[in-house]
C-alpha cells in the first residue's frame, strides 16, 4: 500500500498528514503560530513562522514514514507574500486574507467604474479580501519595492506559491488555478492572467507565478535523501470540496475553520449570482475545469478563539459546547461577528463587531450562544440566496474544526432547517490535497470509508430561529456603513 503526504497550511497553524491509499490517516503533526494586528483591520503573519511550522510538521511525520509516493499542498487562500527573486526573502510580512487595509482603494476603483469588468472576468467582487490590492499596497508602501518590481526582481505568491518556492529543490515559482482565481488578476473564463486586470491594479506581470492545473507537476521536496514529488496543489476551500467528494453538479459543502466557506460545484458552467456570492474555479483535474459558487464568511472559528483567549470564558475551544444552548435561546443577546468587516453577502469592510441586548441578567451562556448564532445566521443568509436562485439544498456537508462540536451542528441544522451531514474525518481540506496528489500519480481516489453523522432539523424550533434571525438581520442592517 502506498503513502501520500498532505501539507495543510492554514491561517493559524500548519499541518502535515500522511494518508495511505485507503485515505486512512497514518501520521499527523500540527503546529500553531501567531498572527499580528498592527492597526485596525490589519492582519499579518511572519512568513518565517509559516515555513518553520511546515518544516517542523514535515520532519515529524517523515521521521515516522519516509516512504511517500507524492505530496499534495492545500493552503489558506488570498494571503499575499512578496519576496526578492535575488535573495528569496520576503520584503514585507504576509498580508492575511482577513486584512482590510485596502478598503479605501477598493472603493476608489469602484468609483472609477472598474467593478463590473473585474467581476465579469474574475467572478469576484472588488474587496480587500483578495490578493491584488494587497500586492499593490506592498509595492506602494515598501521603500524601493515598485522600482524593484518594474525591474522584474520581485515575486508574488499566495501561500502555496511561497511553500513551493521554499520547499522545492527547484525553487519553482508556481501556483494552481484555484489559488490564481482568488487574486483578482486571473481570468476564470480564459484561464490565464489578464493584462487588463494587471493594468487596473498596477501590478507588473513579471511578479506572477506560472499557473498549473491542480494535478500538475510542481517540483520536488527532498528530505533526508528522499525525493517526494509535489503532485497536487489546491486552495483550502476547493480542497474541502474535493475531500467531501463534491464532484457532481449541485454538490455542496461548508467548511467551518477560522472563517466559514460554503461552496457549490456547478461543473463546467460558471454561474454568476449578483447578491454577494462569488464565482470561482472549483478545480482543474484530469484536464477538466469545474467552477463553483462560494459564500465567504470572514469570522467563524476565530470568534471561538476570541471567546477563549480574550474573554477567558473557557480554557479550551471544546469547552464552548457546554455554554451553547440547543433551544435557540440567547436571552435576546445578539452578536455582530465583524472583527474585520463582513463578507458574503454584505461585503462591508468598515463595520466592526459588537454585542446587543446585554442586561444584568446576561450570562456567559447567552453571549456564547449569540456568537454561535451569528455563524449559523450568516450561513442561512447564503443558503437563502442560493435557493432564491434555484439552487436546491436538501442537505449540507460540513467539515472543519468546528464541525466536531455536535451541539453546533444541531443548531446549524435547526437554523437552516436542513439535514447536516458530517463525515467521520472532518479535516476535508487535507484529504482533498491528498486525493489530488493520488489522482496525479495515477491512483484512484476512492471515497473514504467511515460513518457519516446526520443531524436532522427540529421542526419545533423553526419559529424560534426564524425570529432570532430576523432580529439579527435588523441589528446588522443598523450597523452597515
Amino acid at each position: 500500500m502506498k503513502n501520500y503526504l498532505a501539507i495543510d497550511q492554514g491561517t493559524t497553524s500548519s499541518r502535515s498528514i500522511i494518508f495511505n491509499t485507503k485515505l486512512e490517516k497514518i501520521y499527523d503533526s500540527q503546529k500553531e503560530y501567531n498572527l499580528s494586528y498592527p492597526n485596525d483591520g490589519w492582519v499579518e503573519l511572519n512568513p518565517d513562522d509559516v515555513i518553520r511550522t511546515v518544516e517542523e510538521t514535515l520532519k515529524d511525520v517523515l521521521l515516522k514514514c519516509s516512504d511517500v509516493e507524492a505530496c499534495g499542498i492545500t493552503n489558506q487562500r488570498e494571503t499575499t507574500i512578496v519576496w526578492s527573486k535575488e535573495t528569496g526573502e520576503p520584503i514585507y510580512p504576509g498580508i492575511v486574507w482577513q486584512d482590510r487595509r485596502t478598503s479605501a482603494h477598493c472603493d476608489d476603483l469602484k468609483l472609477k467604474g472598474h467593478e463590473e469588468l473585474v467581476r465579469s472576468k474574475t467572478g469576484l467582487v472588488l474587496d480587500p479580501y483578495f490578493s491584488a490590492t494587497k500586492i499593490k499596497w506592498i509595492l506602494d508602501n515598501v521603500d524601493g519595492a515598485r522600482e524593484q518590481a518594474k525591474k522584474g526582481k520581485l515575486a508574488f505568491g499566495t501561500i502555496d506559491s511561497y511553500l513551493i518556492y521554499k520547499l522545492s529543490s527547484e525553487q519553482n515559482h508556481f501556483t494552481d488555478v484555484t489559488n490564481a482565481s482568488r487574486t483578482l488578476l486571473f481570468n476564470i473564463h480564459e484561464m490565464c492572467w489578464d493584462q487588463e486586470l494587471l493594468d487596473i491594479f498596477d501590478i507588473p506581470s513579471s511578479m506572477l507565478p506560472t499557473v498549473l492545473p491542480c494535478d500538475g507537476d510542481f517540483g520536488t521536496i527532498v528530505h533526508e535523501g528522499n525525493k517526494i514529488p509535489i503532485k497536487g496543489v489546491i486552495g483550502d476551500q476547493q480542497g474541502a470540496l474535493v475531500g467531501q467528494n463534491c464532484f457532481s453538479n449541485g454538490d455542496m459543502k461548508s467548511t467551518y475553520g477560522t472563517g466559514c466557506f460554503l461552496m457549490v460545484n456547478t461543473k463546467e458552467k460558471p454561474i454568476h449570482i449578483k447578491e454577494g456570492l462569488l464565482t470561482t474555479v472549483g478545480y482543474k483535474i484530469n484536464g477538466e475545469v469545474c467552477y463553483a459558487i462560494e459564500g465567504s464568511i470572514y469570522s467563524c472559528g476565530n470568534i471561538i478563539q476570541w471567546l477563549r483567549d480574550k474573554m477567558k470564558f473557557f480554557n479550551d475551544a471544546k469547552e464552548s459546547e457546554k455554554f451553547l444552548s440547543n433551544s435557540g435561546n440567547s436571552n435576546n443577546v445578539l452578536f455582530l461577528p465583524a472583527f474585520n468587516g463582513l463578507g458574503a453577502p454584505f461585503w462591508d469592510s468598515d463595520i466592526r463587531g459588537g454585542l446587543h441586548g446585554i442586561t444584568q441578567d446576561t450570562s456567559i451562556e447567552d453571549i456564547v450562544t449569540a456568537a454561535f448564532h451569528s455563524i449559523t445566521f450568516q450561513t442561512k443568509e447564503i443558503t437563502d440566496i442560493l435557493e432564491n436562485n434555484d439552487i436546491e439544498i436538501n442537505k449540507l456537508l460540513v467539515d472543519g474544526g468546528m464541525a466536531a462540536n455536535e451541539t453546533f451542528c444541531q443548531v446549524l441544522s435547526d437554523t437552516l432547517q436542513k439535514v447536516i451531514i458530517r463525515p467521520e474525518d472532518i479535516e476535508s481540506t487535507a484529504l482533498g490535497a491528498c486525493k489530488v496528489a493520488m489522482i496525479a500519480s495515477g491512483e484512484t481516489a476512492t471515497e473514504l470509508e467511515g460513518e457519516n453523522r446526520a443531524f436532522n432539523p427540529n421542526n419545533a424550533l423553526q419559529k424560534i430561529y426564524e425570529d432570532g434571525l430576523n432580529e439579527w438581520r435588523s441589528y446588522v442592517k443598523t450597523n452597515l456603513s
